[in-house]
């Protein structure tokens, strides 16, 4: 009955800091389209009509005592076609990651409000949506 993915949405303290990491490190694209919500936000274009919605509301969960390793923790799983330069972004940025524990060509890193992000090397970013409920781990 479910035939696709739209979007994720993640709750954000800064804005500011949300885009510097999404856009300026993770080059996404920010969209226009996103209507009065009713609290600040920004949806950016994750490429096949899907999307990322960064959200400024009260996060209830907490950000000490997550693993340091986010492939144990909560995640969203993101197609690179060069995680080597991806990995170059981050290192650029201050941003620590770890590499996947399973060999494969992925790592995982933490946006500014402590998000897991996983970052999954693959030469056709629409074939992780159809098979990364198979394939995740860590």
């Amino acid at each position: 009955m479910i035939h696709g993915f739209l979007h994720a949405g993640l709750l954000v303290r800064d804005l500011s800091a949300s885009l510097a990491f999404y856009q300026g490190v993770l080059g996404l694209s920010l969209r226009d389209d996103r209507p009065d919500l009713g609290y600040p936000g920004a949806w950016l274009d994750l490429g096949d009509g899907t999307q990322l919605h960064l959200m400024v509301l009260p996060n209830p969960d907490p950000t000490e005592g997550r693993p340091t390793h986010g492939g144990r923790d909560r995640h969203l799983a993101l197609a690179v076609r060069d995680l080597e330069g991806i990995a170059k972004h981050l290192e650029t940025a201050g941003i620590p990651y770890t590499r996947s524990r399973s060999g494969r060509a992925a790592l995982f890193c933490r946006d500014p409000d402590g998000n897991a992000i996983e970052l999954v090397q693959t030469g056709n970013p629409s074939a992780v949506v159809g098979s990364h409920g198979r394939a995740c781990y860590d």
